[in-house]
């Protein structure tokens, strides 16, 4: 069983989530600026084993796709031509940056500490992978 990654997709910076080996557990991975993300993956899937890829789909309440997608779009395709045997799953993203700062509050990080956007980041991507997992579960 391989792990599964889960992507809070930004134009600066991307969230980046992970599981353990036997998928039980999502934590927090890293933040990296989003023009250094493929290159990131490229040695990470090179390293470890990875069963799946999950992005946050990013919606309005409308349910329309926020502006956002047009980045994503580009990223996935070329993710998909580079690893196409890791397949990509999307998780509604709405909400996880209002989650993730409720963590961070309810965690006792200090003001400061909660400004720290690739902090957010990279709770968000948890939050994302914790949402995916639990979906998965309620399936089983």
């Amino acid at each position: 069983m391989g792990r599964i990654i889960a992507i809070d997709y930004g134009r600066k910076r991307t969230g980046i989530a992970v599981t353990d080996p036997l998928q039980i557990i999502a934590n927090g991975l890293t933040t990296v600026q989003t023009a250094q993300l493929m290159t990131f993956l490229t040695d990470y899937i090179g390293k470890e084993s990875v069963e799946r890829v999950v992005i946050g789909l990013p919606k309005q309440m409308n349910n329309a796709y926020s502006e956002n997608m047009a980045n994503i779009t580009p990223f996935v395709n070329r993710f998909k031509k580079l690893f196409p045997a890791i397949p990509i799953e999307y998780v509604d993203e709405r909400f996880t940056s209002v989650l993730a700062h409720r963590a961070m509050i309810d965690s006792g990080l200090k003001k400061k500490d909660r400004q720290n956007k690739a902090l957010v980041d990279e709770i968000s991507a948890t939050i994302i992978l914790q949402s995916y997992m639990e979906q998965m579960n309620l399936k089983k």
